[in-house]
């Protein structure tokens, strides 16, 4: 399925943004792009994931969209979380927002 941010949508949305030194940037992506393709995306609920870079190389974003809490939830507790978060937490640190769209503008 194609993203599509829509306030209709009825989805769930995390995002999770990442601090982390440039000179491991792209190590961190590495790691969440293994484990979204690897895992993440066969719990159930998902629905997308997108993975930003910010042009200074100190944070990456990844907004994903979710069919509810629920599978949020369900993703926190596979037991591939705990190592795949420490390898997170060892080179960046995290805030997650979970959050619904409210609105979008397009041109």
């Amino acid at each position: 399925m194609t993203p599509k941010i829509n306030a209709d949508a009825e989805l769930t949305t995390l995002v999770n943004v990442f601090s982390v030194a440039p000179e491991d940037r792209d190590r961190l992506v590495a790691l969440l792009r293994e484990g979204t393709e690897q895992w993440i995306c066969k719990v159930p609920g998902f629905v997308s994931s997108s993975l930003h870079v910010s042009r200074d190389g100190r944070r990456v974003v990844i907004y994903g969209q979710w069919r509810s809490a629920d599978g949020i939830a369900a993703m926190r507790q596979r037991p591939e979380m705990p190592a795949y978060f420490e390898g997170v937490k060892a080179i960046a640190q995290m805030e997650a927002i979970t959050c619904d769209v409210t609105s979008t503008v397009v041109a």
